[in-house]
């Protein structure tokens, strides 16, 4: 059993909440979250993880990638996080969803939030490209290029997620940190 495994559960994860998992595309939001689920589940927990990418396909909004569509996205994704949160939920939303006035949002309207800033430099996102979004010819739509990102102000906690972090550490940061945080 791990330091984490053996931690009673804080209020964030017994009672619910929303851990916002933030930063461009290939900065490994969805991976760290899948991470942080994981290790999560392993303390008898059971989260919710809202990954932009598979949310935009269920909700059918495959299309729309400009400024506009994705800020109503992002409050789509916060009052969907909100709603599962006040029932109990603990929520891990892994989504690009930078505009300084979601997160405005989500700090005044979600109880036991915490916003997380994967950051990572451009030439390392080209370098993953997995999907190929760096690739693609509309660079007019690609956060960090064509759509200027709104970088949190003040993240709850913020990681350079490259060089030697690998996917767990980083989630055992997060875990590590929301628990310090909602022990407060």
């Amino acid at each position: 059993m791990t330091a984490v495994e053996q931690l009673p559960a804080p209020p964030m994860l017994r009672e619910g909440g929303v851990i916002w998992v933030t930063g461009l595309a290939e900065s490994g939001k969805t991976t760290v979250s899948e991470a942080l689920v994981a290790q999560i589940r392993r303390i008898g927990v059971k989260p919710v993880h809202l990954d932009g990418n598979i949310m935009r396909e269920a909700i059918g909004e495959t299309r729309s990638f400009d400024r506009a569509s994705r800020r109503k996205m992002a409050y789509t994704y916060a009052r969907l996080g909100r709603m599962l949160a006040a029932q109990g939920q603990l929520v891990i939303c892994s989504t690009i969803s930078l505009f300084h006035d979601v997160h405005e949002w989500n700090r005044k309207n979600i109880d036991r939030y915490f916003e997380v800033f994967l950051d990572v430099p451009l030439r390392e996102l080209k370098r993953r490209d997995s999907k190929g979004v760096y690739r693609e010819s509309n660079d007019a739509e690609i956060v960090g290029i064509g759509v200027t990102p709104e970088f949190p102000v003040n993240p709850d906690l913020e990681i350079a997620n490259h060089s030697d972090i690998h996917p767990e550490a980083a989630a055992s940061r997060i875990l590590s940190a929301c628990t310090s945080a909602s022990s407060r």
